[in-house]
């Protein structure tokens, strides 16, 4: 985890995914890459959006490029990273990066920051995370609303088994290296057809971590809210888990633990598809 993007754009919870890059890039002496965010122009127009004209000229744009890097500088002045920490911040003096384009400069990188979504237009948007998480090949780490005081000090990983969520485990292998404790959390309605918890806990055993495992049966309650409510209790900081093991459209015509863990997590999420 050495290479961290940070897509930096004016959203409220942007101070939020700053800390929460910062605290991974502590644990790992990361080099911190923060790029300016726009609008999609591709996917306005192609849906016959009208392109916001405070963004559409060549000034305006690095007018906004600089207003983005103020706030990721100013950040850096009120965060400075101890100097034996090995952590380096770096602004990418580019043109405005577009959701698409995160996707792809995304593949150079260790990690993806991003902030979880929101239903208001001042919220961090699903474009952006769904770029990350589906072009970019990359695992992404998604910051709650509110900034974490730690991460990766207890880990859950919520395991169903499936192939998506075997390689986030595997991605995420550096953090739970480094956890104090590694709680594997299945939910028995929501299980794909492959190994329980408990040889995902021996496993991982053998990289001589302290790990614990559950399943827990709830037939009442959503399978997210299942692991956010458990998460919770167990005192998690990370929540590990697959993205959209079932497809997107399915969960948001019926939902899915994803979709319901991407509205409602109040931990930061480390998430690979």
């Amino acid at each position: 985890m050495k290479n961290i993007l940070v897509p930096i754009e004016d959203h409220h919870g942007i101070s939020s995914v700053l800390h929460t890059g910062l605290l991974a890039a502590m644990k790992f002496q990361s080099r911190i890459e923060a790029v300016p965010l726009g609008p999609d122009f591709d996917a306005l127009s192609a849906v016959n959006y009208a392109v916001p004209m405070i963004v559409a000229d060549e000034k305006t744009r690095d007018e906004l490029s600089q207003q983005l890097r103020g706030v990721f500088e100013a950040f850096g002045r009120s965060q400075v990273p101890p100097a034996d920490s090995g952590v380096t911040l770096a602004w990418n003096d580019a043109d405005l990066l577009t959701d698409g384009k995160i996707g792809t400069y995304g593949r150079l990188f260790d990690l993806i920051v991003v902030g979880r979504p929101g239903p208001t237009a001042g919220d961090p948007r699903s474009a952006t995370l769904e770029a990350a998480l589906f072009e970019s090949g990359r695992p992404i780490l998604i910051a709650p609303p509110r900034a974490p005081a730690v991460i990766g000090d207890t880990v859950v990983v919520s395991w169903n088994a499936s192939t998506e969520t075997a390689r986030t485990v595997g991605l995420a292998m550096p953090f739970l290296k480094q956890a104090r404790k590694v709680i594997v959390l299945s939910v028995s309605s929501a299980m794909s057809p492959g190994p329980g918890p408990d040889l995902v806990a021996r496993m991982l055993e053998r990289h001589g971590l302290a790990v614990e495992f559950e399943i827990v049966n709830d037939p009442v309650k959503p399978a997210g809210r299942t692991i956010l409510a458990r998460a919770a209790a167990l005192g998690a900081d990370l929540l590990v888990k697959g993205g959209y093991t079932q497809s997107r459209l399915r969960q948001m015509i019926f939902g899915g633990a994803t979709s319901q863990i991407l509205a409602e997590a109040e931990i930061p999420v480390f998430m690979a598809h």
